[in-house]
């Protein structure tokens, strides 16, 4: 009992210092050209990546998914929102993935097996990737978890949705906004 007590207790001053450590770059870094220039009603590139897949071998770059609307979803195994979110997620990707549209997640500064963990407890089946060191935080522009930008064929960011996404209509919504012509 008190060894169980101990890792929780540690889990928690880690998921404390992880934050605290986000907050402070964010600080330090000010706003991304994602968002600023979302802000101003623009659409900027989205930050290419290639990152280690959390559901099978090898890595998932994103511009392998060019000509495709991308929804990609920034996540934390121990975040709350997440959670939340991710069986919405999950129902979105089964009725878009034959339209032209890819769900992407990028597990934020987490262990790859507890985010493992999380898929399989949430039935996730859409492509998600690790990002331990946080590297495309800033890239996005991310301010907390979870957070999910929509990304066009073109590759270019037409929508972001700070925090969970709460309702089918709201995630379908922004899907449709990525997929309209520029």
């Amino acid at each position: 009992m008190n060894r169980l007590r101990l890792s929780g207790q540690i889990a928690a001053v880690a998921v404390v210092i992880s934050l605290l450590g986000l907050l402070a770059w964010k600080l330090a870094q000010g706003e991304s050209v994602v968002t600023s220039q979302l802000k101003r009603g623009g659409t900027p590139t989205a930050p290419v990546f290639s990152l280690d897949r959390l559901d099978g071998a090898g890595e998932l770059a994103l511009s392998s998914l060019r000509g495709k609307t991308v929804v990609l979803n920034f996540w934390a195994s121990y975040c709350g929102p997440c959670k939340e979110e991710t069986p919405l997620l999950q129902e979105a990707w089964t009725s878009w993935r034959d339209k032209g549209v890819v769900f992407v997640g990028v597990d934020l500064q987490d262990v790859r097996s507890d985010a493992r963990a999380f898929m399989r407890r949430y039935d996730v089946t859409y492509p998600n990737v690790h990002d331990g060191t946080g590297w495309t935080i800033g890239r996005y522009g991310v301010t907390g978890y979870p957070e999910t930008y929509f990304i066009d064929a073109r590759g270019r960011v037409r929508y972001r949705i700070v925090g969970a996404v709460r309702t089918r209509h709201e995630l379908d919504d922004a899907i449709e906004r990525a997929r309209r012509p520029a």
